[in-house]
């Protein structure tokens, strides 16, 4: 071979040697590049346990979505969860301290690393529950979640709930037919009665003939804090969050309710505890209520909005734009709460659209703007009519629906009166005047209480 051949085919070798060892440099370098994203475990940032009569909910907070599994297992009742692709941290150590003795559901929790990459949590069980277990994609401040949903085998009912406390079949006695203060002494509403359809007086017929037809029964108010649990609603500049504040009004108006001779109250919730927006139309339905009240303390985009507000539904669009952003804000609260869409009742929710009526909205107008005018008594308002939109809490088709927006949290001086016991129990106080001012002009027709 001639010498310049030669070194012409030694530089060629060389180059190639030096090709594929820098192309093999940088696969290395790749691999190992990649290598710690592969056998990085996804991490727990958060747990929380939300215990309440209706279920008990646990949140594991993650980086990532997860994969997970589950079964039950009899004698002695326990639920066992196996989390892939995570390793056992502080922050689900913390879970085992987070289970309170009085969870009406959850007697205690154990954790442990049941293989590489595998968690295992096995929930100790104070009677046999239908777990619900499903991920929810990030979400407001919340990034992805893990949820465990603990329901009774036989649910709570409301109107079972009602009848323990005594009250479903309370009569009052004659001489109880309350005239309701700050009205006329002929006001009064109906007190309990049998099932049997109330024909409406009609003013101009004698005396004898209506008293004949006036029959007369007990008023079912369906109270609705709003938010609760895993969503906190709207949080105040100071901290205060929204689904707190609403709670404690609701607490106090419950008890105005309860003074009432001739009326009974359901909370849709009573402690710190989410419920869909269509539960809570539904839980209202089943003990058939006669109004449905849904209390909030919402924000602005800007700090200086002020003032309270009373809305209704609307079938024709919102009454103003900021109806309209208030409305989408609330109909988020799903999102932000946590609703296994695998088994959220879709048809219902279609239904309680389809079927909204315009004598709801109408009943709903009326009550709204007899509440408007006595809270307009102790603060602002932030419009001087009752306003529309389409708020999914209040498509309850034969429930007359109201949504009061008790001040701004997001203001600064009203954050501080929503907190202030004195201004909750005026609130309280005027909400109360004007649902008996209300059905002391429109009481409501006789209807079968327990169907």
């Amino acid at each position: 071979m001639p010498r310049s051949t030669e070194i012409r085919t030694k530089y060629l070798n060389s180059q190639t040697r030096r090709t594929v060892l820098k192309a093999g440099g940088s696969l290395l370098f790749s691999v190992l590049a990649y290598t710690p994203m592969l056998a990085r475990a996804a991490q727990i940032v958060a747990v929380r346990v939300w215990p309440a009569e209706d279920y008990t909910r646990v949140t594991l907070e993650n980086d990532t979505d997860l994969k997970v599994s589950h079964f039950t297992v009899k004698d002695p009742e326990r639920l066992v969860v196996d989390i892939e692709g995570i390793d056992l941290n502080g922050t689900l150590k913390d879970l085992v301290a987070k289970i309170q003795p009085n969870d009406p559901y959850i007697k205690q929790v154990r954790v442990g690393q049941n293989r590489p990459h595998v968690v295992r949590l096995v929930f100790d069980l104070k009677e046999p529950v239908n777990p619900q277990v499903f991920t929810l994609a990030p979400a407001g401040n919340y990034k992805y979640r893990l949820i465990f949903d603990l329901y009774p085998v036989d649910p709570v009912d409301p109107i079972a709930a009602l009848i323990k406390k005594g009250d479903w079949f309370k009569e009052l006695p004659d001489d109880k037919q309350a005239t309701i203060p700050g009205s006329k002494p002929d006001d009064k509403l109906p007190a309990p009665d049998t099932d049997t359809a109330l024909a409406k007086v009609d003013p101009k017929a004698d005396a004898k003939n209506s008293k004949a037809q006036q029959l007369t029964r007990m008023i079912t108010i369906a109270l609705d804090p709003g938010h609760g649990g895993e969503d906190p609603g709207a949080i105040g500049g100071s901290g205060s969050y929204e689904k707190h504040v609403v709670l404690s009004i609701a607490k106090r108006l419950k008890k105005k309710i309860e003074d009432q001779p001739n009326m009974r109250v359901m909370l849709t919730r009573d402690d710190d505890f989410f419920v869909p927006l269509g539960v809570r139309v539904q839980k209202a339905r089943k003990v058939q209520a006669d109004l449905f009240v849904s209390i909030h303390a919402d924000a602005f985009v800007r700090p200086s909005a002020s003032g309270s507000s009373v809305f209704a539904l609307s079938e024709k669009g919102a009454s103003s734009a900021a109806a309209r952003w208030m409305a989408n804000k609330e109909n988020s609260a799903d999102l932000i709460g946590g609703v296994n869409i695998n088994t959220h009742d879709q048809q219902l929710a279609s239904v309680l659209l389809d079927l909204s009526t315009t004598a709801q909205i109408n009943d709903s107008l009326r009550v709204g703007s007899t509440v408007l005018n006595e809270i307009s008594g102790i603060n602002r308002l932030h419009k001087g009519e009752v306003e529309q939109a389409g708020f999914a809490v209040l498509k309850a088709p034969d429930i007359p629906s109201i949504l009061i927006e008790t001040a701004f949290i997001s203001n600064p001086e009203e954050e501080a009166r929503l907190n202030d016991d004195a201004y909750q129990e005026k609130m309280a106080t005027a909400i109360m005047s004007g649902i008996r001012k209300y059905f002391a002009k429109n009481p409501p027709l006789s209807k079968n209480r327990l169907t």
